[in-house]
């Protein structure tokens, strides 16, 4: 079995968008959208982990530009065939441990990047994408709540903590995937002030970078 995260989303790359069609989230998705089409209105964008570009065709109707990064060249090279009228989007491929001194950005987007940060690398992680934000800039993540009957079961816990589901993808490949699920207790403590709005499938938080 495959425990290598980045290996699995490079194999999923073609099929990734499928979950977006699914009529159950439908009504999640719309919500998200609204909400970070307002917060991100005009603003010049970080987002990281933008796999297939889904979200950052949403965001980019209304930011002012949008900088979308991620670890596999297969997702951006979807990404970056999608149609941006606005022409305010550039992509590049990076680590989000990537340290970028004296780059800044007027807001942040992480996209279902937290539940596949290890809890004993999350701080790091936080420092490293908060530093690139401007002070007062909004910040906002969001990801999968787990799901009784929806979400793929848990099928090992580490020492740590750290969640894990065993998938399979269209090729038939297992693969073990790190997957945590926050409370939104622990993401206040995380993000301190940030509002945690918790809809049916899917958790956002909002802060702003002090």
């Amino acid at each position: 079995m495959n425990t290598d995260l980045v290996a699995y989303y490079r194999d999923r790359a073609a099929e990734y968008e499928k979950v977006y069609a699914k009529p159950h989230y439908q009504r999640d998705q719309a919500r998200i959208t609204a909400i970070f089409q307002e917060i991100l209105r005009d603003k010049n964008v970080l987002e990281v982990a933008c796999g297939t570009g889904w979200w950052t065709e949403r965001i980019a109707r209304t930011a002012r530009s949008v900088c979308a990064t991620d670890i596999n060249q297969s997702v951006l090279d979807i990404a970056a065939s999608k149609n941006y009228p606005g022409g305010n989007v550039a992509f590049r491929l990076e680590d989000v441990f990537d340290r970028h001194p004296g780059e800044s950005f007027g807001a942040l987007l992480g996209g279902f990047i937290w539940s596949h940060i290890l809890l004993e690398r999350l701080d790091a992680f936080l420092d490293c994408v908060l530093e690139r934000v401007q002070p007062g800039g909004p910040v906002v993540f969001v990801d999968s709540r787990f799901v009784p009957g929806n979400s793929t079961h848990i099928s090992h816990t580490d020492p740590v903590g750290n969640t894990y589901q065993t998938r399979r993808l269209d090729d038939g490949s297992e693969h073990l995937v790190l997957k945590n699920f926050p409370t939104p207790e622990f993401l206040r403590k995380k993000l301190s002030g940030a509002e945690v709005i918790e809809l049916e499938y899917f958790w956002l938080a909002i802060a702003q970078r002090t």
